[in-house]
């Protein structure tokens, strides 16, 4: 079977629905979007895989408006509370103004290409969305 997609980051699982997985800590149950060999909390060693709520609300959010040459700017850098987990990931599929985004409102996971490489395989990247925009494309 050959691969056509690749997820950009590993705790993306491209599966239907796509959703996140994260590494929890077995003894104080921190959760990271990382691979560890020790709990940056408690120090334990010990972790088990959880999958994230797809849906979250917006914590909080800053619109970058200089960033590294190739990243096109403006764009929401924004941290999405997931039944208590902390993600960090771009709003997406909205205009890049404060005037349009709260504090609090719902947000649903989306996945988007980002580009191929010379043998086709292409990336697939995350961010949040609106929920009302989600709902509209029902």
């Amino acid at each position: 079977m050959q691969i056509t997609t690749v997820p950009i980051v590993d705790y993306l699982v491209l599966d239907a629905p796509p959703h996140l997985v994260a590494t929890v800590c077995n003894q104080c149950a921190a959760y990271y979007f990382d691979h560890r060999d020790a709990c940056a909390s408690c120090f334990a060693t010990d972790f088990t895989r959880a999958q994230v709520d797809s849906t979250g609300t917006l914590a909080t959010f800053t619109v970058v408006a200089f960033a590294a040459p190739g990243v096109s700017v403006p764009f929401i850098a924004g941290v999405v509370d997931c039944g208590g987990i902390s993600v960090r990931a771009n709003i997406v599929n909205v205009e890049p103004s404060p005037d349009l985004l709260r504090l609090g409102m719902p947000l649903r996971l989306t996945t988007f290409p980002i580009g191929k490489d010379s043998n086709g395989v292409e990336a697939i990247g995350f961010g949040f969305e609106p929920s009302a925009i989600a709902e509209g494309r029902r």
